[in-house]
């Protein structure tokens, strides 16, 4: 949207940067804040939430926001670092308007809102929701020639919003975040309601659906696993890594874990029921089952190669495996390690076999939390080999692994956020108060508002 431009559809911010008046970003809008049924005709827009570098969610006024330009949002520089809460009457735009079934009051006719429109309000900081972009037919129907037609309406030519759906649609939601990354969703499905996040889990594909539940946290999983078919759960955890699988079954009662083992693939289940054998805290339970594995006949070229697979995380692409056949955890004898770095420094025809690092020792999956860190840290290296009594290569341990859990529960939640530029730890909370809120009537709302 150009410089002084009144209006700006609410899909158009969706994961915009935030930048302060000195250039430097501060982070990223997640929703739109709204205030429906107050004394306005129209919906004020209050503010944006935004994810800052920690991933903690604060709130921004509009009253702050000089500028909505060429997929930036401006700000006058002053951040409350505070963490975002919903209030009663507030809306999120994104996460509960997008997808709802509202009526046209002028032909009774149902349709979906695709997109919402904001105004700003003439020589104000005031913003306000004054269209909707829908489309109109009925949920898997339609008359014929009409389905899919869309339109650009005013706010109050509908009704409906104050009405719960049973039954909200999550097509427009998903697509205005779908070029996020897996923790950048999860962290938006954390954020939505429970009601909200069911609808937005169950219209994922699975893959998708298995990479963001790795990033949730471990509530979140049991209530998103446990919402889902039984039979569809199954498939999710063979989508998953296995220590991750084998981390959220491990949360699940004792009945419902082997129920959704038993559904699962026997060649996707084998290594899960080995991961939950280990004590909690070890190398064994932190471990994945899936590391890059090679005989030591393969070659330099076909290591790379496996390097080379998208899907693999940093820490697992960071290294080889040599291993005598077979060559699946667990492996034949385990002969040692090739780091990416000498790959890269040999001829593709050398065979990795002739290049293993032989000295960095293995360890039991027995070793303690406290002791794998003690390893990782003292070797310099981002993947730790697991071996049995029979040297047979079990998995691997990874630097984000040992992290997420060394880290508290709530470190999504808690992460510190000081000394960021364009924060205020001071400033007060400036967001408009409904109406009535806490005594407060108009002259409240617009005066708690302040641009600091």
């Amino acid at each position: 949207m150009a410089a002084g431009a009144p209006r700006v559809f609410v899909s158009h911010l969706a994961g915009v940067a935030v930048f302060d008046p000195n250039g430097d970003e501060v982070g990223r809008v997640r929703d739109v804040v709204a205030l429906l049924g107050g004394r306005r005709r129209l919906p004020s827009v209050l503010g944006l939430v935004v994810e800052v570098v920690s991933r903690r969610r604060v709130f921004l006024p509009m009253t702050r926001v000089t500028g909505v330009e060429s997929g930036q949002v401006i700000t006058t520089g002053f951040l409350n670092i505070r963490r975002f809460e919903q209030r009663p009457n507030e809306r999120l735009v994104l996460g509960e308007l997008l997808d709802r079934r509202v009526t046209l009051k002028e032909t009774g006719e149902e349709v979906t809102v695709l997109d919402v429109g904001l105004q700003r309000l003439p020589a104000r900081r005031d913003w306000e929701i004054d269209r909707l972009f829908v489309r109109k037919g009925r949920k898997g129907g339609g008359l014929r020639g009409r389905r899919g037609e869309t339109l650009t309406v005013e706010w109050d030519a509908v009704t409906g919003f104050a009405l719960e759906e049973p039954e909200q649609g999550t097509a427009n939601l998903l697509a205005t975040f779908e070029q996020l990354r897996p923790a950048d969703l999860a962290n938006v499905l954390h954020h939505l309601s429970e009601k909200r996040r069911a609808e937005v889990a169950a219209a994922l594909h699975d893959d998708r659906l298995a990479d963001v539940l790795e990033e949730l946290p471990d509530d979140d999983q049991v209530e998103i696993i446990g919402k889902l078919a039984d039979e569809r759960a199954a498939v999710v955890l063979e989508a998953m890594d296995p220590d991750d699988a084998a981390d959220l079954l491990g949360e699940l009662p004792e009945e419902d874990k082997n129920r959704l083992l038993d559904l699962m693939q026997p060649q996707e289940a084998a290594p899960v029921r080995r991961l939950l054998t280990y004590e909690e805290g070890t190398a064994g339970s932190l471990m994945t089952t899936d590391p890059i594995i090679l005989r030591p006949d393969a070659s330099v070229a076909e290591a790379l190669a496996r390097v080379r697979n998208e899907d693999l995380s940093a820490p697992l692409a960071a290294q080889v495996y040599v291993c005598r056949p077979p060559d699946e955890t667990p492996t034949g004898t385990y002969l040692g390690v090739v780091h990416f770095q000498r790959l890269l420094r040999e001829p593709p025809f050398a065979l990795v076999g002739a290049l293993v690092d032989a000295d960095l020792r293995p360890l039991p999956p027995s070793t303690s939390l406290p002791a794998l860190t003690s390893y990782m840290a003292a070797y310099n290296i981002v993947s730790a080999p697991v071996v049995d009594e029979g040297s047979h290569l079990l998995g691997a341990v990874t630097v984000d692994d040992v992290l997420d859990d060394l880290l508290p529960e709530d470190w999504r939640e808690a992460a510190a956020v000081g000394g960021l530029p364009g924060f205020a730890h001071d400033d007060p909370d400036t967001r408009p108060h409904p109406p009535g809120r806490d005594g407060a009537g108009g002259a409240d709302r617009e005066g708690a508002r302040g641009d600091g």
